[in-house]
């Protein structure tokens, strides 16, 4: 195949685990903030405007809303932290143009740019991290990821309920300095930092439109490269550069058009019709034809895993026979080799491959939990179903499916459903819902069986492990486990990466051996990015940064269809 440069961001231990999967080279060409005046003199005079598909509609763009990974897309270009996320995957200055730490790594302090400003020009300053840190924790938000504060002083018996926020570990010294004061030392808070979560939010902003102001063009003020100019709900979401933003000379693009075109066959389309620029999921089963025909194609890394969960509290899957027979009853690897197709690795344990903890990979020192990632394990489950009291399926409710729209889902659906069916001799049903509607049943519990997936908001178990405690927002499957929730809490007062590594391991085994998720498969990232999209960065945790991006080598009269 043809290769091209592509800024493409990726973590060293992914590259470990996923080189030479891809039939696309993927080297890193971001440009660098001294060279880009130099080479944009050069370039041809082209419309810098670029559509990008980011198949689901944001489910919110406010930091402490948001759980969506388009959403995160969204805010990572609209919004800034303290540190941001470079070319390398290291963190490095934001709104922060230093910073120390005390000896014992729990003070930290924080000195903010002196030019930062929010996108109507206002000075950002240190009280508005203040205000939006302890609107994060504060219980009236419901902020789903308010457990990414857990490291700062008092954010977890806050957000219990147990304290006010002004309790909360962080002060302005004074409008461009910032203290913060950590339970214990972290290693991982910087990458903490440039999660959405950690982002700075005005009060006044807020406030004088508390339900309406993130996703309207004339309230919403941000910080970041880009602010939100267009929102049609389902339909397109544009942002443009921010005149104001510190460093904004180093942003080349007019517009970023980010359209919501759920069904991959249809993004592929307008992809070929040169509609779109980009689009971040293509139909399984094209992907042989593009890695042999198409240079634009590429399978990322994607520090994820897909995997269907339980409702634990509602039978027959109270029962955590019931659940593993299920679970065994899956061919793993008929899924990723005649259904997904995207070089994606039969998933046998939650935490994905490519995590480094205390020198080894956190996934290959957790093993497999008894799952073969070759084939299914018809005899053990249908014994296990039978020491459930249903031998050969008898007197099985029927199980219903849920999943959201999209042509991947279904089809991974409907090979699980033959599995099962197949397999247990039980009657599956499926539903596919809308986006919204989907992800609202299944955090109320209103589900039997539901399709999930997770990707790291950072480069550590904890991002996998998190969303179990008793009261995570994200706890899908409703399960409760003091024992677990012992464990991630020691995790976060342990200072010791090998001994938090240990007990981060018996957390893992807890949700295995409850078997209260059934792990599917480790994420890859099939997608499509025009050769003349230039400069742009895309992580492993699926983030994507275009305030470096460019479009060189486009011919201005091609249609554009949004």
């Amino acid at each position: 195949m043809l290769k091209r440069n592509l800024a493409l961001l990726v973590l060293i231990p992914l590259l470990t685990t996923f080189a030479g999967c891809s039939k696309r080279e993927i080297p890193s060409t971001v440009i660098q903030q001294e060279d880009a005046q130099k080479i944009f003199k050069e370039l041809p005079n082209e419309e810098q405007i670029l559509t990008y598909n980011l198949v689901a509609d944001p489910d919110s763009i406010d930091p402490h809303k948001a759980t969506s990974l388009s959403a995160s897309i969204v805010m990572q270009n609209i919004f800034e932290g303290l540190v941001r996320t470079n070319e390398n995957m290291e963190q490095g200055p934001g709104l922060a143009k230093s910073w120390y730490a005390s000896q014992d790594k729990t003070l930290w302090t924080f000195h903010l740019r002196k030019d930062a400003k929010w996108s109507d020009g206002k000075p950002v300053i240190a009280e508005d991290f203040v205000y939006g840190w302890r609107r994060a924790v504060n219980p009236e938000t419901s902020c789903n990821f308010a457990y990414m504060l857990d490291p700062i002083k008092n954010a977890t018996k806050i957000y219990q309920g147990k304290l006010p926020v002004e309790e909360l570990g962080i002060r302005a010294i004074n409008d461009n300095t910032l203290e913060i004061t950590l339970e214990q030392p972290t290693s991982y808070i910087l990458e903490l930092l440039a999660f959405p979560t950690y982002f700075p939010i005005r009060k006044d902003v807020v406030e004088k439109n508390p339900d309406t102001w993130e996703f309207n063009p004339k309230t919403v003020i941000t910080n970041g490269p880009f602010k939100l100019a267009e929102y049609n709900q389902n339909n397109l979401l544009s942002i443009i550069p921010n005149e104001n933003y510190w460093d904004q000379g180093r942003v080349k693009l007019d517009e970023v058009r980010f359209v919501f075109i759920t069904e991959p066959s249809t993004g592929l389309l307008a992809f070929d019709l040169g509609e779109i620029d980009g689009t971040n999921e293509v139909p399984a089963q094209e992907i042989p034809r593009l890695q042999a025909e198409n240079e634009d194609f590429m399978i990322a890394p994607y520090l994820g895993t897909y995997f269907f969960c339980f409702n634990v509290t509602r039978e027959p899957f109270d029962d955590v026979r019931v659940r593993k027979a299920f679970a065994k009853a899956i061919d793993r690897r008929a899924i990723v080799t005649t259904v997904t197709l995207g070089e994606q690795i039969s998933a046998t344990g939650f935490v994905p491959p490519g995590i480094i903890t205390g020198e080894e990979d956190f996934r290959e020192a957790g093993g497999d939990y008894g799952i073969d990632p070759m084939g299914a394990q018809v005899e053990e489950a249908k014994k296990l179903l039978d020491e459930a009291g249903y031998p050969n399926g008898e007197g099985f409710p029927k199980v219903e499916i849920k999943y959201n729209i999209g042509e991947n889902h279904k089809r991974i659906a409907e090979a699980i459903k033959e599995m099962w069916e197949r397999n247990l001799n039980v009657d599956v049903e499926l539903k596919n819902m809308e986006w919204r509607a989907f992800i609202s049943d299944r955090q109320k519990g209103e589900f039997a069986v539901a399709r999930h997936g997770w990707i790291g908001d950072y480069n550590h178990p904890m991002t996998f492990l998190n969303m179990f405690l008793s009261k995570s927002d994200n706890n899908d499957s409703q399960w409760h486990n003091e024992e677990f929730d012992k464990l991630i809490y020691a995790v976060k007062r342990e200072s010791d990466p090998k001994k938090a590594a240990k007990l981060m391991h018996k957390a893992e085994d807890l949700i295995m051996e409850d078997m209260i998720v059934v792990p599917i498969y480790y994420y890859t990232n099939p997608m499509m990015m025009k050769d003349y999209v230039k400069g742009w960065i895309r992580t492993p945790l699926g983030h994507m940064f275009f305030d470096k991006a460019y479009i060189e080598g486009r011919s201005n009269n091609i249609s554009r269809g949004y």
